[in-house]
């Protein structure tokens, strides 16, 4: 009963864990739209426009990329250690 329990908790927050992809998503689009507006309204600023919207694009990527981590560690890793301990 109890390794249904840690197994159930594992896939409950492997599931929320990859709920944080939509953040990173949603900013990202909004960013390059507003990119894309700015190099409409001054094209001759489209080097420093690129480059600090994909630093900012790169640094909101992270927020993904550790929720995706997270999720795959509890699918895998985490129910063969929490059973061993019961």
């Amino acid at each position: 009963m109890e390794k249904a329990l840690v197994l159930m908790g594992c896939a409950i927050g492997a599931g929320l864990a990859l709920i944080a992809g939509i953040g990173p998503g949603i900013g990202e689009g909004y960013a390059v739209g507003k990119a894309c507006e700015a190099i409409g309204r001054q094209p001759e600023a489209k080097g420093d426009v690129t480059s600090t919207m994909l630093i900012g694009c790169a640094i909101a990527e992270t927020t993904g990329i550790y929720g995706f981590v997270t999720g795959l560690l509890l699918i895998f890793v985490a129910p063969g250690i929490l059973t061993g301990l019961l």
